[in-house]
């Protein structure tokens, strides 16, 4: 599957300053990652620090899949607000789904300190406001329903909101935590990182077939290479409704967009993150060069043309709605792209073995909260490996 089109912006930013090897030979290991993004990256880490034997495989080059589209806007807000997932999932799963997302923020943030990395990871407020009447409503209830949970939260009206140069804002909730970061650079130093702790990565290497065999898991490349496994653990996010037989994920193009470099950027912009509650909905964050990075603009994916064609349209849309959004703040468009990726039903994550029988496991963060769900399926993996149970094994299982 092509999951997006053109060079997204922290791949011209970055670059590319590590090449790993394509697999030559066959092998054998414990645990085969599949997978080079974001997520492959966290899951390997945390494979390696329970002392698994770890290699990961990736068909492209590292981090060049749906990875390199995200936006890096880090939120514990979930597609689906708080409000309305209870009636969906019930008080402990919703709630608990918000609360780890939160905390997930904060562990990314510390290992990114751990590792040392130069992802530029920055704490921000999170506003999530409308321009519309028909939305404050809307908004007001899911403020009430945060409140009542324990989340830090503030409610601001009208003033308030276009006080953060948010020109037709009518009402916002405002949250304490939010973050940015260059999930690339992020991406990259950790697997620095892990192999130096052992991990093995092949790039450019395409499995084609996925076979079981008393307790192993056997994998067939492209080349004809074979790796023989104990576990095989899928984070190919979007890609993956080619490897699973259910129905999980409605998949969606999505368009970003980088500004040139502002001048004089608003304070209030630099300290907020910014997600309104238009449908297709819309985003902000700025990035430490001083530029606008948005998205949203989301249509039903067809294919990748479909997707791509529609590109020079949403660059128009996009930059009119930025400018209609933050009159005072010019959008120069400098750097644009398109992406796949999926929404569940419930707009939370897959995580642990859809066959029980196999040693196939997931770990698939969907939506915009795929790195946050990501974090949180470090928590879990090894629970799904050893067979135990885990309360996100539960939450976020297949069939439920």
């Amino acid at each position: 599957m092509d999951i997006r089109t053109n060079e997204p912006f922290w791949l011209i930013k970055n670059a590319m300053p590590t090449s790993y090897p394509s697999l030559q030979e066959d092998l054998e290991t414990e645990v085969v990652v599949l997978g080079g993004g974001i997520t492959g990256a966290l899951i390997a880490y945390q494979l390696l620090q329970e002392n698994y034997k770890v290699v990961l495989l990736e068909k492209r080059d590292v981090f060049n899949g749906s990875s390199a589209a995200s936006t890096a806007m880090l939120q514990y807000e979930i597609d689906v607000s708080l409000h309305q997932l209870l009636d969906q999932v019930g008080v402990a799963v919703a709630v608990s789904s918000y609360k780890e997302c939160e905390k997930a923020i904060f562990n990314l943030e510390k290992l990114a300190k751990e590792i040392k990395s130069e992802c530029d990871f920055t704490r921000k407020k999170s506003v999530y406001f409308t321009t519309k009447k028909r939305d404050i409503d809307f908004l007001r209830k899911e403020y009430a329903t945060r409140k009542e949970h324990g989340f830090k939260v503030t409610w601001l009206e009208a003033e308030q909101v276009q006080a953060l140069g948010i020109e037709k804002g009518r009402a916002a909730i405002l949250s304490a935590s939010g973050a940015c970061m260059d999930p690339y650079k992020f991406t990259q130093d950790l697997l620095k990182v892990c192999v130096s702790k052992g991990l093995t990565i092949y790039d450019r290497t395409k499995v084609t077939s996925i076979t079981h065999d008393k307790g192993t898991v056997q994998l067939k490349t492209e080349n004809g290479k074979k790796v023989t496994a104990t576990h095989v653990v899928h984070c190919t996010g979007y890609e993956s409704v080619q490897t699973v037989k259910e129905d999980i994920v409605a998949l969606k193009s999505t368009y970003a967009m980088a500004s040139e470099i502002v001048p004089k950027m608003p304070a209030s912009f630099k300290k907020h993150i910014f997600w309104d509650t238009s449908n297709p909905y819309l985003y902000f964050r700025d990035t430490p060069d001083g530029r606008i990075l948005m998205g949203g603009g989301d249509e039903k994916f067809k294919n990748a043309k479909a997707r791509n064609n529609l590109l020079p349209k949403k660059e128009k849309t996009l930059t009119k709605a930025s400018n209609d959004t933050f009159g005072g703040i010019p959008f120069i468009l400098d750097y644009s792209w398109a992406g796949t990726f999926g929404e569940t039903k419930d707009g939370l994550p897959y995580i642990g073995k859809p066959d029980a029988t196999k040693n196939e496991h997931y770990v698939l963060g969907f939506g915009g909260n795929g790195i946050t769900f990501s974090v949180m399926g470090m928590q879990a993996i090894g629970a799904s490996l050893e067979g135990k149970p885990h309360p996100f094994l539960e939450y976020y299982k297949f069939g439920r």
